[in-house]
């Protein structure tokens, strides 16, 4: 990957983080040092599931999160080797 790609691709993800809710998602996942589903992380953020959802679509679509689907339930992690390539440190901020 070139230097400019690498690029757009940071570019990519502070889009996606310029969102306060994006940044809550994430520290809430970060803090509970566990998968969660996305009703798990809505009654944290008082609000709804497909809100969640579709919020984590987003961090998927850069890779800063996973999304495992067992049954009827999505699972959501972070994507903790995007975070340390692109944004060394950033969880520890939280």
């Amino acid at each position: 990957m070139t230097i400019e790609q690498k690029d757009i691709t940071r570019s990519e993800i502070f889009k996606v983080l310029s969102d306060p809710n994006r940044l809550q998602m994430i520290r809430i996942l970060y803090l509970s040092g566990r998968e969660m589903t996305c009703g798990e992380v809505g009654e944290k953020l008082s609000v709804s599931k497909s809100t969640v959802s579709y919020h984590f679509k987003i961090l998927r679509s850069v890779g800063l999160t996973n999304t495992r689907r067992e049954a009827r339930n999505k699972f959501l992690s972070l994507n903790i080797n995007t975070f340390n390539k692109y944004l060394p440190g950033f969880l520890d901020s939280l």
